[in-house]
């Protein structure tokens, strides 16, 4: 039924966050039209999570060694913003996009659905 997903991040500084992704991160994308670029993303899993306050959205893209990815990502001169925490489910920390938004990275403990049989 289904043949992906499409996140979308809201940016005060879309053309840098997008090159961003592009330059620095390595995602491969296409121009949509007029310089926009949507970005091919690795496979993805979907969680819903409690809460008592607004609902909300997250995204965190996944890494099977988040001090190699932190190590790679600040040779490239990225800022970590937070550094790793570490949970029962997994380590995760945060980098700066240039707009100044946050974006999470994230190393699982659990089992991922992304390993599933199609």
């Amino acid at each position: 039924m289904f043949s992906g997903a499409h996140v979308v991040l809201y940016s005060s500084d879309p053309e840098t966050d997008r090159l961003f992704l592009r330059d620095v991160l390595g995602f491969r994308g296409v121009d949509a039209g007029e310089g926009w670029l949507i970005f091919k993303l690795p496979p993805a899993e979907a969680a819903v999570h409690p809460t008592e306050s607004q609902p909300k959205q997250e995204l965190y893209l996944m890494c099977p060694d988040l001090e190699m990815a932190l190590a790679d990502l600040g040779a490239k001169g990225v800022t970590i913003s937070h550094p790793v925490r570490d949970t029962s489910w997994g380590r995760w920390a945060t980098i700066k996009l240039p707009s100044g938004a946050d974006l999470s990275l994230y190393q699982p403990r659990h089992p991922t659905a992304y390993d599933l049989e199609e």
